[in-house]
């Protein structure tokens, strides 16, 4: 391959560690290079080089570029950055001699050139002066999951790769907020990566693999293994969790109420969408269910909205015997929705013995408010026109009582097509307490594709205008209402007169 031109600059990827997992084309490049380059620490133990012998051949060049330091200090006068950035100047200064010289150089990296690999860093410094060329190789996290036999995402399913020399608090972020993820640059950093996958709740999934693909290759659990058994060369892989949601599920399981919030995709918390992605069953009223995406081997259980106790044992039954349950709501859980429905009937001694969390969602309420400012700045109070689950005379009772304390008042279900009148009842209840200049916001299908907010005064209110898709907002006597050139501003004031 010597040339009397300049040398071409090999990258070569090597793989994880097994010799025959070198390809085809990184083997006769080895072969045929008039250099082979390595690099290694100071103890001179080559890894790559070991891997690419079998395809050396007598009489090579080859350039050893040993760290000057690696996770020990040094007395250098740039410190440990100061010190590496020398030594890559220097690496690539005794590189660049043979490729000026006409000399092939391959220069060997374990796995991939580009993939956390030292190559790279004589890439940037060679590549714009000669001719250069990279191998691909087989990723460690490739021959990890080879090597448990476990599939790490499937279908839509996202992969975070994560060096574990990230602070402990952005890799417990990083790992709640994905499905699946690989853990590299291990060794003195497994402890602090320990405590992040306990933080995040995946250390139950996590699994440990030791040098994959190579003799020495090591599996166990994450949880399994001594903070100092750890080497550089090991890696923790957390699978996505729907590769086995096809099959059975085993004990212990739990029943987790989530709300999507009230339309919007970008509504739903990351918290809520990750559970929502490791269920086994998704448990809710099907017009809420069908807002959240498929997914492989996820069942789903969709029923009429009236039937809440219903729902709500048959997510804590499904959950007794081992199933990961979302039970959905729109909005807040806790707000006129299936959290007080689940907990009430989780007392019953037969559910005594599945746990039952509560995760929020933004509320119908807050987001009508937004569309138009800040109508719920002070206090406020949240009631809900259906009589269905309570009397209207209770209904009735405290509309007035929150109508003469001077709150404003979000009101939730305000009609549906067997309930038209009480809109009227309320509206003249009010009108016995405020003014008839009262701001009302009326919010349909807030962050939905029919989406509608106006402001109208009291006095004004059309029950014909209201469904069971609306919230009403009724102000205060303190409520405001200001026009920005064709923009509509409402909010009530956080200081009261006097």
């Amino acid at each position: 391959m010597t040339t009397t031109e300049f040398g071409k600059l090999w990258g070569v990827g090597l793989g994880p560690g097994d010799p025959e997992l070198v390809t085809v084309k990184a083997a006769r490049v080895i072969a045929e290079a008039d250099v082979v380059a390595f690099h290694s620490a100071r103890h001179g133990r080559s890894i790559s080089r070991a891997i690419a012998s079998p395809y050396m051949r007598p009489g090579q060049i080859e350039e050893h570029l040993t760290y000057p330091v690696t996770t020990e200090t040094t007395d250098h006068p740039g410190g440990y950055q100061g010190a590496i950035d020398e030594f890559y100047a220097e690496s690539a200064q005794r590189l660049a001699a043979h490729l000026t010289a006409g000399r092939s150089v391959a220069l060997l990296a374990a796995g991939d050139p580009l993939f956390y690999s030292s190559y790279m860093h004589m890439h940037k410094r060679l590549a714009d002066r000669f001719e250069s060329e990279i191998i691909p190789g087989v990723t460690s996290v490739s021959a990890a999951c080879a090597a448990l036999g476990t599939p790490l995402v499937e279908g839509d399913q996202v992969l975070t790769i994560l060096p574990g020399t990230l602070p402990e608090s952005e890799l417990a972020r990083r790992l709640r907020d994905t499905d699946a993820a690989a853990i590299l640059k291990l060794g003195r950093t497994y402890p602090a990566v320990r405590q992040a996958l306990t933080e995040a709740g995946r250390l139950g999934d996590a699994r440990y693999v030791e040098r994959a693909s190579s003799q020495r290759q090591r599996i166990a659990d994450a949880d399994a293994v001594a903070d100092d058994e750890v080497p550089y060369f090991s890696i923790v892989l957390v699978p996505g969790r729907d590769h086995c949601a096809d099959t059975e599920p085993t004990a212990p399981g739990e029943v987790v109420v989530v709300g999507l919030g009230p339309g919007a995709k970008e509504w739903t918390t990351p918290e809520v969408r990750r559970e929502l992605e490791q269920a086994t069953d998704l448990v809710g009223y099907g017009p809420y269910l069908d807002r959240v995406a498929h997914r492989l081997g996820q069942r789903r259980h969709a029923s009429d909205n009236r039937v809440e106790s219903e729902r709500a044992a048959m997510a804590l039954d499904l959950a007794k015997r081992g199933a990961r349950v979302c039970v959905v709501s729109s909005g807040d859980p806790g707000v006129f929705a299936m959290a007080a429905a689940v907990l009430e009937v989780a007392t019953e001694d037969q559910w005594r013995g599945v746990p039952v969390r509560v995760l929020p969602g933004l509320t119908a309420a807050n987001a009508v408010a937004s569309r138009v400012g800040a109508p719920l700045g002070h206090d406020y109070a949240v009631i809900s026109l259906s009589d269905r689950l309570k009397p209207w005379d209770t209904v009735a009772a405290r509309i007035s009582a929150a109508a003469a304390s001077d709150m404003a008042i979000a009101i939730y279900n305000p009609a549906s097509r067997s309930r038209t009148w009480q809109v009227g009842a309320m509206r003249d209840l009010l009108l016995e307490y405020r003014s008839p200049e009262t701001p009302v916001i009326i919010g349909r299908d807030v962050a939905g594709p029919t989406e509608s907010v106006r402001v109208v005064k009291l006095v004004e209110l059309d029950p014909a205008e209201v469904d069971m898709r609306t919230l009403l907002i009724i102000g205060s006597s303190t409520t405001q209402v200001h026009q920005a050139g064709s923009e509509t501003r409402v909010f009530t004031s956080r200081r009261y007169p006097g």
